[in-house]
């Protein structure tokens, strides 16, 4: 499919990513400590193991940028590990013993990584990316999507209703997703084009990627 052209567009900020998280944490805090092992929405992970996940995909978004020479042939290669066949596979894991109280924490720790990467590497660095080489804003991108849509899957198995605010998913729609439908609410639409939904005139997506690289 080919992209249309861009319009003018806010960009993505660390202020964005912050919020996401900051919203998500404060709602998955409602949930009770024994819905845990329930399982994430369509997902075949569970919502610990999802929120896992999550604050594992903030981590390594935040390492990406580390290195003095950010890579861009692969990954910072640390070693990926699942507590389970068939669990996600990454380096952040919580501790069970401390809770969903310290699963949410390290989550906040996570994110908190990107955010201070997003605010403190220089505009022009660009790091790999498997769907396209990106700069700080498109990694705090990223970090909104996973944090808004692994929010949404959790929020499916915990019983909570999840509804983030419409600038957010409007901005990262522009950003990483130039194809999405632009005619409905950003929230449905971002849930569209991360295959999780149907919407009017546009089957649900059996497949579906963003686009990493820089846009101006």
């Amino acid at each position: 499919m080919p992209r249309t052209a861009e319009p003018f567009r806010s960009p993505v900020t660390a202020d964005d990513l912050d919020q996401a998280v900051r919203l998500a944490v404060a709602l998955l805090r409602e949930a009770p400590a024994a819905a845990w092992d329930a399982r994430a929405g369509t997902l075949e992970w569970d919502c610990w193991e999802t929120v896992e996940h999550l604050g594992d995909d903030l981590f390594a978004y935040a390492a990406q940028l580390g290195p003095r020479i950010p890579p861009m042939d692969g990954e910072v290669p640390f070693v990926l590990r699942s507590r389970r066949p068939g669990g996600p596979a990454s380096v952040v894991h919580a501790d069970r013993a401390a809770g969903p109280a310290g699963l949410l924490q390290v989550l906040e720790a996570s994110g908190a990584l990107l955010v201070a990467m997003v605010r403190t590497t220089p505009p022009h660095v660009r790091a790999h990316h498997v769907f396209g080489a990106s700069d700080p804003e498109g990694f705090a991108a990223m970090g909104i999507v996973e944090t808004l849509v692994h929010t949404h899957d959790v929020a499916q198995g915990l019983g909570l209703v999840w509804n983030p605010p419409a600038g957010l998913c409007s901005r990262v729609l522009a950003r990483l997703f130039p194809d999405a439908p632009r005619d409905t609410d950003p929230w449905p639409a971002l849930l569209w084009a991360t295959g999780r939904a149907e919407l009017p005139g546009h089957p649900r997506l059996t497949t579906w990627r963003w686009y990493g690289e820089p846009r101006r």
